[in-house]
């Protein structure tokens, strides 16, 4: 996590009271790496680059252990080691592993160039002291199965049936997902007075701030749905970073999932599942990126990309 000899220094820094018109900048990263290359058989190499090529100072790592093979929707249990520590060690930075086993979290990890203090309750948050400053980073990775984009869609994926309205996908999505939103609820008590609040992860589920009537009316979603998980993160007072820079789902679609896949494929989606939400008292969003590989979708490129996600990073003031 850090060096133990740190702990002291972190209680006291946390108690250190900055000057009332001190401004704070931040670039908060969420990022599903994939394995960190292992799953082809690389290092860490790349991943490090695209963290890097980000600018980030705070990033919330997804999927840090590899795949198994098989992987199926339905058994797909990480394997390995978490390459958390080595990619920190290759920043320079600190690190978390969000070790605890419950349905908020897949091979998670947290990683940050400033000190981290210790997890909530169900590991899904941690306190870093930002120059005297304390900031909270929750770190998620909803189940992707069912997948309610592919039950819209008829396209197979585990035993779940086809769907055809937004009142049948909300209702999937919150069976799905409610349990782990129920515990990032329980543990965001633990961030407050908080200078400020981020949330990052892999949510497995896009947004209603994309699913809209223009978005439909442009061919990229099937139906308008005001998806629940993100929905119950705004409704909390959240702001989503990257939609508060671009707001318009048509012209920037900000798609995460896939870079590995053809958009006109009919048997995926492209959609935006990775999202970094943030809250705090004055806080405010100055910008916002899509991270990923040459192409169209990226607003930030990295060449080679290692992961089949894109990820998101956003930079912030408070």
């Amino acid at each position: 996590m850090r060096p133990a000899a740190l702990a002291p220094a972190f209680a006291l820094a946390i108690c250190a009271a900055l000057p009332a018109a001190a401004e704070t900048t931040l670039r908060v990263m969420s990022f599903n790496i994939w394995g960190g290359g292992g799953n082809e058989g690389k290092g860490v190499e790349e991943t490090v680059a695209a963290i890097r090529a980000a600018g980030a100072d705070i990033v919330g790592l997804q999927e840090t252990r590899l795949e198994p093979d098989p992987c199926t929707a339905t058994d797909c249990a990480a394997t390995g080691d978490s390459v958390a520590p080595a990619i920190a060690r290759a920043l320079g930075w600190y690190h978390h592993d969000q070790t605890q086993q419950n349905v908020a979290l897949w091979a998670n990890a947290v990683i940050s160039r400033y000190p981290i203090g210790p997890a909530s309750p169900n590991d899904l948050g941690v306190p870093i002291d930002v120059e005297g400053r304390t900031v909270w980073l929750f770190n998620i990775h909803h189940d992707d199965e069912p997948y309610q984009p592919y039950q819209l869609l008829g396209i197979e994926y585990g035993p779940a049936p086809f769907i055809a309205t937004e009142a049948e996908a909300v209702d999937w999505a919150t069976r799905t997902r409610g349990p782990a939103m129920d515990l990032l609820s329980s543990d965001l008590t633990a961030a407050e007075g908080a200078a400020a609040v981020f949330v990052t992860g892999d949510f497995n589920e896009p947004s209603g701030l994309d699913w809209t009537g223009a978005a439909v009316a442009a061919g990229l979603h099937p139906v308008r749905v005001d998806w629940p998980t993100t929905g119950r993160l705004m409704a909390d007072g959240f702001t989503d970073a990257y939609r508060a820079v671009y707001p318009d789902p048509v012209a920037k679609p900000a798609f995460t999932w896939t870079p590995r896949n053809d958009e006109s494929a009919t048997d995926d989606h492209p959609d935006r599942i990775d999202f970094v939400f943030a809250r705090g008292p004055g806080l405010r969003v100055t910008a916002a990126a899509i991270v990923g590989e040459d192409g169209p979708r990226s607003d930030i490129v990295v060449m080679p990309w290692p992961s089949d996600h894109r990820a998101v990073v956003a930079e912030v003031r408070f």
